[in-house]
């Protein structure tokens, strides 16, 4: 059960490069609880959390914890304060073990030198905490996913953590994995840690929180006891008056211009054994699968990313790419699940990014001033920046999957390989994004869509191949088949079709 009030921020403002950030926004967290923070790409939760956390500076605004006005000017200062974040993107070093990165720059010592022994077994003993069964002593680069999700909750718990800030947790990790974790998260609540919870998966936040507050346009809009309220009720907060995926009509699947990949075979031997999956254009094909299914893998093998047997035809032509810049000459462009190792020159700037995949075919770089198409994709897909001199770095997570959709658009790609496009992007972002897809293909694009979200799919596909262990396991259409066939199929239930 949450106590008293612990955390306050008031007032709270920042402007970056004419864009106002935030303002005038506020959030309180009790002692113990679990608070949610909602609120679209762009809506100001990734500011107030690096101010928060000491990553930024606030123009104004008052922070209180435990009733002490303070200022927190550094990551180092909030952590000295017990303010601690799990980022989305896993901030560890991988050539290090897990007890290294428990203690990064605050190593126990005697004598003046490192004491491992200690190190290792408060490591031990913070791990224990977490419920995690593997050794301080182990790599990170061997964990799995979950093993360093726990590795930085338990970092977090060794500087005392008093407001533990979880940023998208589970946008890497299966359903039982996030059991587990949700189950940690409760358990240092009932320790008296306040949890802050970022998440664009409403059943998540339903399931795990106490509160809510809500965001939009760098201002704090509602804050609700999630027991009183319903999804619907937040969304409508979230978006204003934006469309939302729920509203969107199902796509009809008979709209087809002529041409388009037909892959009558893509093999990776103990990997992948895929055939018969067509994607005409005029339509937006999807793949759906649990993690190890394949989804990602065909992609990176239709992009020439990887090695592969293929079979494989582009507008009746053999389509055989040794390389990503093989497929970019063939006008075909990838979306990676990883935007911003994958996808982005994140410290460059938008307009670098968006002529990238063009400079494939140029032997110099155009002027900005006479390169305009940019300019009109922007425009476009609504991509909120400053300029286009501003670097990706400083757009939210929407804006950042919006230029990785962009730079392919300036480019004239006629096929779009898009893998998990709107992984960490809210409900309205998602809708604008799909919106752009569907004007594409609805144009003559070729869409492939990779995901895991089923209602993201079934609403936004024509037709959906499920794949499971590496093969396909049916096809389906949204008009004619249900949910429950397709996550049959998806959990590997024979005659699910």
């Amino acid at each position: 059960m949450s106590g008293s009030q612990l955390l306050s921020m008031r007032g709270i403002s920042k402007r970056y490069l004419g864009v106002q950030a935030l303002d005038d926004a506020s959030l309180d967290v009790r002692q113990g609880e679990v608070m949610c923070l909602l609120g679209e790409n762009g809506a100001g939760k990734s500011t107030l959390i690096k101010i928060l956390t000491g990553s930024v500076t606030p123009d104004f605004g008052v922070i209180e914890l435990a009733g002490e006005v303070i200022e927190v000017r550094s990551p180092l200062e909030a952590a000295r304060r017990g303010i601690s974040v799990v980022h989305q993107e896993l901030d560890l070093v991988p050539d290090q073990t897990v007890a290294q990165n428990l203690y990064i720059g605050r190593e126990p010592t005697r004598f003046g030198i490192v004491d491992k022994a200690r190190r290792r077994q408060e490591a031990a003993d913070a791990l224990e905490r977490v419920g995690a069964h593997f050794s301080p002593n182990a790599r990170v680069r061997d964990l799995t996913v979950v093993q360093r999700q726990l590795t930085m909750i338990a970092r977090a718990l060794t500087v005392n953590a008093r407001v533990l800030v979880m940023d998208e947790p589970s946008a890497t990790l299966t359903a039982e994995e996030l059991s587990h974790v949700f189950t940690v998260v409760r358990e240092v609540a009932s320790g008296g840690c306040s949890v802050l919870y970022i998440s664009h998966r409403m059943e998540e936040v339903f399931e795990i929180g106490n509160r809510a507050t809500v965001m939009r346009d760098g201002r704090t809009v509602a804050v609700h006891d999630l027991a009183a309220v319903t999804q619907d009720g937040l969304i409508a907060e979230m978006l204003g008056d934006q469309r939302t995926l729920v509203d969107r009509p199902l796509r009809d699947g008979s709209h087809t211009i002529a041409g388009g990949l037909d892959i009558k075979s893509v093999v990776i031997p103990g990997v992948l054994e895929i055939s018969g999956i067509t994607a005409p254009r005029g339509q937006v094909t999807g793949l759906i699968g649990l993690g190890g299914s394949g989804r990602s893998t065909l992609l990176s093998a239709l992009f020439g990313a990887i090695k592969a047997q293929r079979d494989v035809t582009l507008d009746g032509r053999a389509y055989h790419p040794h390389s990503p810049r093989s497929a970019i000459s063939q006008k075909v462009g990838l979306v990676p699940e990883d935007r911003k190792s994958q996808g982005l020159m994140i410290n460059r700037s938008v307009w670098n990014n968006l002529i990238e995949p063009s400079l494939n075919q140029r032997l110099t770089m155009p002027s900005q001033r006479r390169f305009t198409t940019p300019r009109s994709v922007v425009s476009a897909l609504g991509i909120r920046l400053s300029s286009l001199t501003q670097r990706v770095r400083e757009l939210s997570g929407g804006n950042q999957q919006k230029v990785v959709l962009g730079k392919w658009l300036v480019d004239a790609s006629t096929v779009l390989l898009l893998d998990e496009p709107t992984r960490g992007l809210d409900v309205g972002a998602k809708a604008d994004l799909f919106d752009e897809v569907h004007k594409l293909a609805d144009s003559g694009t070729c869409v492939l869509l990779a995901s895991s979200e089923l209602p993201e799919v079934f609403a936004n596909c024509d037709t959906i191949h499920v794949l499971y262990e590496g093969s396909l396991a049916g096809s389906f259409h949204p008009g004619s088949n249900t949910v429950d066939q397709v996550l049959q199929a998806m959990l590997g239930v024979k005659g699910a079709q």
